[in-house]
């Protein structure tokens, strides 16, 4: 295994057996400008904390993999400029070329597993994109959630992509999606995207029940929990999807692909709306933090 660096809150938790829950460094490092970003960060880890359980932000810096980040790793990060965007392809590259770089939730999930974290919160995970019959544009994050043993909270996929496809390959790939606490899959700044989900779930002890059986029965892959935004905090669908044609519009005249479309989407959605989206987006993240910090109280000691 490679060598892992622990921030000291981080690793008086395994040592304590205190739950721990991992956090992504894309939202930081590509999700806003700063302050923004590091005020974001900060906010999210307090509110892991506050609901009883540790975060571990994970980032690779200098060719480590950082399970938590100090306070001034995170204002460094925070004030990069053109730091990579990393995932399962380019992780291990990048760090033995003793380069950095933030981590996607596939990423995120496979520092989790590799410190023994279990529980992983986020914004919205990747999926199909819209297109993608042509492009093949599809996130790793699907696939590694199909083998990776690491409970993700998200607030459903982001609502740029095409949902009923990255439903499909979720069922595909075996992943459980499961909806908490209402019937319908969520779509990121909305609490339903038109679409039921799998599974529905209605409490954190119900979800980190599902994630020990499928630990006992040996099923590889984690679970997908899909977390509605709060109602006060929500954009409409109808209105977000206006904003979104708009913005893949604008994508496609420049002739985007890869990597930069996602940024580009979100960066353009903000302007349609008048900045609602990334007050959305805060709330939410903050709102799956907590559900994660709850999940991780009820799966028990982290593995080792």
């Amino acid at each position: 295994m490679i060598p892992l660096i622990y921030a000291p809150e981080v690793a008086e938790a395994q040592r304590a057996g205190q739950p721990l829950v991992a956090l992504e460094s894309t939202i930081i490092t590509h999700g806003m400008p700063y302050p923004q970003n590091l005020e974001t960060a900060q906010a999210v880890e307090a509110a892991v904390r506050k609901a009883g359980a540790v975060p571990a932000t994970c980032a690779v810096l200098r060719g480590f993999l950082h399970i938590g980040l100090t306070e001034a790793h995170l204002e460094r990060l925070a004030k990069a400029r053109n730091v990579a965007k990393l995932s399962r392809a380019d992780m291990a590259a990048v760090i033995a070329q003793k380069g950095s770089g933030s981590l996607t939730v596939a990423a995120t999930m496979i520092a989790a597993r590799l410190a023994g974290i279990e529980v992983h919160a986020t914004g919205g995970i990747g999926g199909v994109h819209r297109g993608a019959e042509t492009t093949f544009d599809i996130s790793a994050d699907l696939r590694e959630l199909s083998e990776t043993p690491v409970t993700v909270v998200a607030a459903g996929a982001k609502a740029i992509l095409d949902l009923p496809k990255t439903l499909e390959v979720l069922e595909t790939l075996g992943v459980p999606v499961i909806a908490f606490g209402q019937d319908a899959f969520p779509a990121f700044w909305s609490r339903d995207s038109g679409l039921k989900a799998p599974l529905r779930m209605d409490s954190p002890q119900q979800i980190a029940a599902a994630h020990r059986t499928r630990r006992a029965m040996g099923l590889p892959g984690g679970q997908l929990v899909a977390n509605p935004i709060p109602a006060a905090h929500e954009i409409p669908r109808d209105e977000i999807e206006m904003a979104v044609t708009s913005a893949l519009e604008d994508a496609a005249d420049r002739g985007l692909t890869g990597k930069e479309v996602t940024p580009f989407l979100l960066s353009r959605v903000y302007d349609l709306t008048g900045g609602r989206s990334l007050e959305a987006n805060i709330e939410l993240v903050l709102n799956n933090a907590r559900l994660g910090a709850q999940i991780a109280q009820h799966i028990g000691t982290p593995q080792r």
